[in-house]
């Protein structure tokens, strides 16, 4: 089953605390994911300044620079991984490094049947 696990942190101090992980950690985790056969995709997002969200109401569409809540946490990135089950994906979202400072959201992908 894939599993998305969305990596959220606070961009002003995900580099600036002792425990933050460093890029080449990060690229070596991603790495090791990658040679166990579990990943799927694996990307880092651009600061959350550099986001815009769209909506479309009543035929209406309107485009909003930034992200679509206000939280202390923004979304830095994620993976996509192949696991058996929860407890196997949960595994590995613990050991994404940025977890120490910030969290990891997983979730299970819903698999769409199309006719």
């Amino acid at each position: 089953m894939k599993y998305l696990c969305l990596v959220y942190s606070d961009e002003k101090l995900l580099h600036s605390l002792p425990e933050s992980p460093r890029d080449e950690e990060c690229l070596a985790y991603a790495q090791s994911v990658q040679s166990s056969g579990r990943m799927i995709a694996a990307e880092a997002l651009q600061p959350v300044d550099t986001a815009t969200t769209v909506r479309v109401r009543n035929g209406k569409t309107s485009y909003f620079d930034g992200p679509f809540a206000e939280t202390k946490e923004q979304l830095a990135g994620f993976y996509l991984v192949e696991a058996d089950d929860r407890e196997q994906a949960l595994e590995i979202a613990a050991k994404i490094p940025a977890a120490r400072v910030g969290c990891v959201e997983v979730r299970p992908v819903r698999e769409l049947e199309v006719d």
